[in-house]
């Protein structure tokens, strides 16, 4: 039986020095403040993801904001209001709001940590 050193394949022209350069580096780019976040989300929905660099997310959070939308218009009786009717999506629309807020907490507060630790 082999151990997995026997079976790694090893470049001699590679040193430790050079491997350790191409390592991936954390992301130093400083976030998005948290409230300009918050108010790119409640002005466009799916905004906020995009900021969070999360463009994905913003294509599926839109996607079940127009879908239960949708549906919730369908299936709602005529005389509710815009707001009974459109429920669903509304429900999808805060729901990405507060989303987007909390990453980019997250994301800012975590930033300003360790900038302190750098700095200390």
């Amino acid at each position: 039986m082999q151990t997995p050193e026997a079976d790694a394949v090893i470049d001699p022209a590679i040193d430790e020095s050079q491997a350790h350069q191409r390592a991936p580096q954390p992301s130093t780019r400083r976030p998005w403040h948290p409230f300009i976040v918050l108010t790119a989300a409640v002005l466009l929905p799916g905004a906020g993801q995009v900021l969070n660099r999360m463009p994905t997310r913003a294509l599926i959070m839109v996607f079940f904001m127009l879908l239960l939308g949708f549906l919730t218009l369908q299936l709602a009786a005529p005389e509710r209001s815009f707001v009974g009717r459109h429920a669903g999506g509304i429900f999808v629309y805060a729901i990405a709001v507060l989303d987007a807020y909390a990453v980019a907490r997250y994301r800012w507060e975590s930033f300003r940590q360790r900038s302190r630790a750098m700095g200390a």
